[in-house]
């Protein structure tokens, strides 16, 4: 799914480093970054 500036991302989770689960929508109202760094800082 492709966004445009200014569009509302959809919801999704991802887990945690700390265990369980984070929601994007836990954060909303807030200032939220998103940067995707494929095979960066990853085990694979």
């Amino acid at each position: 799914m492709k966004l445009t500036s200014g569009q509302i991302a959809p919801d999704f989770s991802l887990p945690s480093h700390l265990g369980g689960d984070i929601r994007l929508s836990d954060y909303r109202g807030k200032t939220v970054v998103l940067a995707f760094f494929p095979l960066a800082w990853t085990p694979i």
